[in-house]
């Protein structure tokens, strides 16, 4: 079976009526392994720069085209900062960029993951919405507030959050240098340094390594700029193989999206 009854809605309380918004699953599409859904049926891997066959990719893209009001604004994300209004993407055109806003009605913003954090805004009258790619090196750089000031520039007032599917804090292995780099951030910005590091939990039997939970440090970066009303955050893409791509689990694997849009 193929189509929405396969994908997610957000659990997003006040979320505007004029305001669509879902997150797919690896679930319900043409792909061949290793990018079908982990159970001999098809997958819908989104991602045209994973290995996957273009024209099986196509259709999936194409399955999901026909539940939106247009064909999404797609990124070439490169775990930086950059925010795009895709007001002004030309059409056919892919700007390289972690992030999207859009304050124009039809124009849907997405995000692919297969681990790193999507994170989907809207504000409080549905005037303005964004998605904004968090990797680690994201997170830690500064993509989310990046976004949430692309959309304060364009009126944007009450800014609430949905945070998707990505690798949970049981399954998210890191260095010591990557604890160091969000505690100076933290130190420096005058945010909560301790909730930061308690962020963080030691690795039994392994030196300078650490569970990382991705949900807590962008709540704690979302909640510095501004951003109180955060969903989502209940997911592991790692440890969820028969709904989720996962390229820490797998490697070679397919990416879902997560997509807003005003109608």
């Amino acid at each position: 079976m193929t189509g929405s009854t396969q994908w997610l809605v957000p659990d997003w309380p006040g979320l505007p009526n004029r305001v669509g918004v879902l997150s797919t699953t690896r679930l319900g599409g043409v792909s061949a392994a290793p990018y079908d859904d982990g159970a001999g049926q098809g997958g819908l891997n989104l991602g045209t720069h994973v290995g996957d066959d273009a024209a099986q990719v196509a259709r999936n893209r194409a399955l999901l085209g026909a539940a939106l009001p247009s064909e999404p604004v797609w990124l070439e994300q490169v775990h930086g900062t950059a925010v795009v209004d895709i007001a002004t993407v030309v059409e056919g055109q892919v700007p390289q960029a972690d992030a999207s806003i859009s304050s124009a009605p039809g124009k849907v913003c997405i995000i692919m993951t297969a681990d790193c954090l999507p994170v989907l805004f809207c504000d409080a009258l549905g005037k303005t919405v964004g998605a904004a790619h968090a990797g680690w090196r994201g997170l830690a750089d500064g993509v989310l507030e990046q976004t949430v000031a692309a959309m304060r520039d364009h009126g944007a007032l009450g800014i609430t959050a949905w945070m998707g599917p990505a690798i949970g804090p049981g399954r998210f292995e890191v260095g010591a240098e990557v604890r160091e780099i969000f505690q100076r951030h933290a130190a420096h910005a005058g945010d909560d340094v301790e909730a930061t590091l308690a962020a963080f939990q030691p690795v039994a039997g392994k030196d300078d390594k650490y569970l990382a939970d991705i949900y807590a440090l962008a709540r704690l970066r979302l909640r510095a700029a501004g951003v109180q009303a955060v969903y989502g955050g209940n997911e592991c893409t790692a440890s969820d193989g028969a709904r989720f791509y996962s390229y820490r689990r797998d490697g070679v694997t397919g990416r879902q999206g997560s997509l807003i849009w005003i109608k």
